[in-house]
């Protein structure tokens, strides 16, 4: 099998979220499948990690420490910006082609013969599918440790089926309510479920009903909770020591502080930049800091290395102005939540530099929402689609957006938008092209720009 077949069998299945709850969200499908895979995801030691933002931040984050700390270290995330290889990487390296087709073949193969004996009532998912075949080939390179990002929730995601070594709850908002639930603490007891019996959690403190549903969990389970506070630094983020330029590329910004880590100081620098990064490193360092006390060889300095080190594309990423194009930020703010965020750094790092945005969504997400917290400081919204049969259309976030005072452009494509966009900012502005991950991966495919 090719990868291109491989991959196009991979979408024929549907995508992630379409398939029905009964099908999705069964566990004991997947254990099956992982049975008949002989169990790769028991061969080593795993971080599972859910949230509703911030999950594959934090993810990154805590992979760069344990690589720079001498651990073959694989990541699984999701969904991805331009190749699916994306979402499974070791050290680093997304999977190669070649191996991502015979590990399909072979997980596919494994999966076809189980719903002729009658062991599966139907084929995996999409994203059941790609998490065998990231649990197969972390197996098979015997990486030392795995990063597991849940795909959405945790108490009936694919990946809950691993016995984590710790349990990081990020933060939690709305999001994909038709799914999970309509309230923050429904959406917290889905996050929860990846709490194990007299397991380790680290976590943060959040929204009063997120806290208290997390609390119960812990105390239900007989857990262990960690609290990421102590590293999150107290700084303004008007602070010259907050932001900064990148000293290794001259490019985009970074976030650099002094912190107290496992009994010295070090210099925190990460590429990672915003308020809420911040909440998100500082689990990735507790995390790390529990390891640690596990008897993982982890130590202040691999810390310090794996922080700066964090490649993680997409999430406030900053292209320099080169040739006629000016400076332009990427950020996957796909919820309000996001949008608060982005805006927030948007705010500390371009005061008073015009904005020219690039949006668009999938139309289930909170349109309206998100257009009254970006747009407002926008000097002009250029509304765009990707190439996703769920995009809404640039009428439809008109329509949604109907509130907000803003200068609106229509685009019907991602490279048409981007144009627009370019000719509006001149060399003064700023392009920020935001919203849905898909638009995003979308203009850095055109773009040429490194994932």
């Amino acid at each position: 099998m090719t990868y291109e077949t491989a991959v196009e069998r991979m979408f024929a299945l549907g995508h992630e979220l379409a398939n029905t709850p009964s099908q999705k969200f069964d566990l004991e499908h997947m254990r099956v499948l992982l049975f008949a895979l002989h169990n790769p995801e028991q061969r080593y030691p795993a971080v599972l990690i859910a949230g509703t933002n911030g999950k594959g931040s934090t993810a990154s984050t805590l992979a760069a420490i344990l690589q720079a700390s001498g651990s073959k270290t694989g990541l699984y995330t999701s969904p991805h910006l331009v190749r699916i290889n994306e979402r499974i990487r070791i050290n680093g390296n997304a999977i190669g082609n070649e191996d991502f087709a015979e590990l399909h073949e072979f997980v596919d193969r494994t999966a076809d013969g189980l719903v002729k004996k009658g062991d599966l009532p139907w084929h995996p998912s999409f994203f059941e599918m790609l998490t065998a075949i990231a649990f197969e080939h972390f197996a098979r390179q015997k990486v030392g440790f795995a990063v597991l990002e849940v795909g959405m929730g945790g108490r009936l995601d694919a990946t809950n089926v691993v016995d984590p070594r710790i349990s990081i709850i990020t933060d939690i908002s709305l999001d994909h309510q038709k799914f999970l639930g309509n309230t923050v603490a429904e959406i917290a007891r889905e996050k929860a479920g990846i709490i194990r019996p007299a397991g380790v959690v680290v976590t943060l403190p959040q929204q009063p009903a997120a806290n208290d549903v997390i609390g119960n969990a812990i105390l239900d389970a007989g857990a262990k909770a960690v609290n990421a506070v102590p590293f999150v630094p107290p700084v303004s983020p008007a602070s010259s020591a907050y932001m900064a330029q990148s000293p290794r590329t001259g490019e985009g910004h970074v976030s650099r502080y002094p912190l107290q880590v496992m009994g010295r100081e070090i210099l925190v620098e990460t590429p990672l930049v915003g308020r809420h990064q911040l909440r998100n490193v500082a689990l990735a360092i507790a995390a790390a800091e529990e390891l640690k006390n596990q008897g993982f060889p982890i130590t202040a300095d691999s810390v310090e290395r794996g922080i700066r080190e964090t490649h993680w594309p997409g999430r406030f990423q900053v292209i320099s102005a080169q040739g006629d194009w000016p400076e332009i930020v990427f950020d996957v703010a796909h919820n309000p939540a996001g949008a608060w965020a982005l805006r927030s750094t948007l705010s500390a790092c371009y005061e008073g530099r015009p904005l020219v945005f690039v949006f668009g969504a999938l139309r289930d997400k909170a349109i309206g929402e998100m257009a009254e917290i970006l747009f407002p400081i926008a000097t002009s919204v250029i509304v765009t689609r990707a190439e996703n049969p769920r995009s809404a259309s640039p009428l439809e976030i008109r329509e949604a957006s109907h509130r907000v005072a803003a200068e609106f452009h229509d685009a019907e494509s991602v490279p048409e938008a981007l144009a627009k966009a370019q000719g509006l900012a001149g060399a003064d502005g700023i392009i920020v092209v935001t919203g849905s991950i898909y638009v995003v991966g979308e203009a850095m495919r055109q773009l040429a720009v490194r994932i």
